[in-house]
Order: C-alpha cells, then sequence, then structure tokens
C-alpha cells in the first residue's frame, strides 16, 4: 500500500510530498522532521494522525485509565502480574468493531492465563448495552470516552474523534511483546498474529 502525504516543516514553512509503501503488517515507522513526529493510517482511504508515536515492542504499557461496562475503573498497575492482549477499536457499534471484539471474546476462555480487554472511547452504557445484546462475557470491554488511554498510548485520532484500531499484547510485568496498528482503521487486525504471541505464556 502506497502513502502519500503533504507536512509542512515548521522552521522552513516548506511543503513536502512525501510518499512512501507499507510492506508490513505493522504500521510504518514514523518520519521525523525537525525532532516532530508525523504518524498516520488510512480511514477509507482517507489519511488521519495519530495524536503521537505508538508504542513499540520493548515498551513498556504507560499509565492510564479506563472504565468498564459495571463502571469500574482499571488502571495500568491493575493490569499487571498476569499477561494481557489490548483489543483497540474507534466504536464498538459499528461492523468491524464488533467482528473485531466477538472474535477475541470466542478465543478468550482458550486462554484463562491471560487477560483479554478490549477498549474504544464508547461511552460506558453505550458499551453495556452492546455487551447486552451480543452476549459478550468471555473479555473485558472497556471505555476510554476520557481519553486517557489514547493520549497515553498515542491512539488517538483527534480528526476522527475516536481510537486508531490497534492490538497490544505485553507480558506480565508490563512490557509490550507484539503489536500491531492496522494501516486503514476499516481493516480488520490480523488475529492469528495476535493469539500467536499469546503462545510464549503456556
Amino acid at each position: 500500500m502506497i502513502i502519500f502525504e503533504t507536512i509542512i516543516c515548521a522552521e522552513t514553512e516548506i511543503a513536502l510530498n512525501l510518499s512512501y509503501t507499507i510492506t508490513t503488517t505493522n504500521i510504518r515507522k514514523p518520519l521525523v522532521i525537525e525532532g516532530v513526529f508525523y504518524v498516520q493510517v488510512l480511514f477509507h482511504d482517507q489519511a488521519l494522525d495519530l495524536v503521537g508515536e505508538p508504542l513499540q515492542d520493548g515498551d513498556q504499557l504507560p499509565n492510564f485509565k479506563v472504565f468498564t461496562t459495571h463502571d469500574e475503573k482499571i488502571k495500568t498497575k491493575d493490569l499487571l502480574g498476569k499477561p494481557v492482549l489490548l483489543s483497540v477499536m474507534p466504536d464498538i457499534d459499528t461492523r468491524v468493531c464488533s467482528i473485531q471484539t466477538k472474535k477475541f471474546n470466542q478465543q478468550a476462555d482458550k486462554y484463562p492465563h491471560v487477560q483479554f480487554l478490549a477498549i474504544s472511547n464508547n461511552a460506558v452504557a453505550d458499551q453495556a448495552g452492546w455487551c447486552a445484546k451480543e452476549g459478550v462475557k468471555n473479555l473485558t470491554v472497556a471505555s476510554d470516552e476520557e481519553l486517557s488511554f489514547g493520549y497515553a498510548t498515542n491512539l488517538y485520532l483527534p480528526n476522527n474523534g475516536t481510537l486508531t484500531r490497534a492490538i497490544y499484547v505485553a507480558d506480565a510485568a508490563g512490557k509490550i511483546v507484539y503489536h500491531e496498528i492496522v494501516p486503514d482503521v476499516s481493516h480488520e487486525p490480523n488475529y492469528v498474529a495476535a493469539l500467536d504471541a499469546l503462545k510464549q505464556f503456556e
């Protein structure tokens, strides 16, 4: 997939036209000009900026808080002690996000040693209604309506008002061992690769 974009160099105010190809399942490395990161994903062929450089393998999960469908707070420290898979999406009440959450819900009980956490910035009440309607019970669905997670991980898309689509797997100490930033938000993540990353914890 070829990406085209135009950015403005802050110091020279010169427009730079750039193009490059995504050749891996993970997001391309961010472009750096004058020390500023420019990271984008696509949404139906429209380029959208992330708020910063996404976390990479080897990074630690940052401090954030989200809220479950029972309005219970989950902080990063609450996730330590067991491996965790974070399934991140824009809007749980849309087709692709619904499919993504249901697929991980179907797999979650096969990995009792792993926490599965699905995160979007839908309101808690909306997520609770969706879970009740769809019968999702094997994983934890959490709201990032306050965008604590989105800004801490740089997975927020300010021009879209949502999180981007991504998968992160972290070990019991909170170190990231696998990640995928889906290059086009309208596409599903690589479920096989994400679940393969959990085998190291068996």
